[in-house]
């Protein structure tokens, strides 16, 4: 029979509040900043990013 254990971080509340301030920030980021772009933009850096890494889309 396996067992298994979990462990469990217990986390300040300043370390909790840091976390959840970080991820507020980055998702207001990432629906603002493309929600408001120019599609020609959203276009260019997606374009842009499949040649950095080497991926052929023509």
């Amino acid at each position: 029979m396996a067992t298994s254990t979990a462990s469990s971080i217990s986390l300040s509340l300043n370390d909790r509040l840091v976390a959840g301030i970080s991820a507020l920030l980055i998702g207001a980021f990432l629906v603002f900043g493309a929600g408001l772009a120019n599609s020609a933009v959203l276009h260019d850096t997606a374009h842009d990013t499949r040649h950095s890494y080497g991926f052929p889309c023509h």
